[in-house]
């Protein structure tokens, strides 16, 4: 018996057929338009996502204010530390502090918040610059109260605390804009 020859495989033409294709893309899932509005070109694209969905959109001047808080939170932690009762005097206009340990505990806090202003600095991730941000305004809230209470105890007015309540106010809105405006979802085109 000879052996039978199996027929010419005979080429599909689908790809050129164009209701075929469009069937084809409709079950795999890719071209039509998902939850987000995006379309998607291929179904590789679909599974990892599109990077430009992650892309933060940065609000102008954000990286500058990160790098002034970076720089006054670096400073003022550094003073502490090495110049207790300057630093204290600068402020509430006093001769001497009875102890230095609080206020370079203090500085010390502050240089761990600068190492976080740092880092934040230089990343590109949301959830991070928002988290520094939200953190700063959190410490310059709770300066600010404990500064004004410290204020109506002594009764005393200082021009340098007044000044640091009217900058700490400032810091405060600064640091609560930049975080609303990194959270906020960007505009579809």
């Amino acid at each position: 018996m000879a052996a039978k020859q199996p027929p010419p495989l005979m080429k599909k033409h689908s790809q050129t057929d164009l209701v075929s294709r469009l069937k084809t893309r409709k079950i795999l899932g890719v071209g039509g338009e998902d939850d987000d509005g995006e379309v998607h070109r291929s179904k590789i694209s679909q599974v990892l996502g599109n990077e430009i969905k992650f892309a933060v959109r940065e609000p102008l001047g954000l990286r500058v204010w990160q790098l002034v808080s970076a720089i006054m939170f670096s400073g003022v932690a550094i003073m502490a530390l090495a110049f207790p009762d300057q630093l204290f005097d600068a402020i509430f206009e006093e001769e001497s502090v009875s102890s230095k340990t609080p206020i370079r505990l203090y500085g010390g806090a502050l240089l761990s918040i600068a190492l976080i202003m740092w880092n934040a600095l230089y990343t590109a991730e949301k959830a991070i610059i928002r988290w520094s941000l939200l953190a700063e305004a959190c410490y310059f809230a709770v300066q600010f109260l404990v500064t004004t209470v410290s204020l109506a105890e002594s009764s005393r007015i200082a021009t340098g605390a007044v000044l640091l309540l009217v900058s700490r106010a400032l810091f405060i809105l600064i640091s609560i804009y930049y975080y609303y405006q990194v959270g906020r979802r960007p505009k579809k085109v």
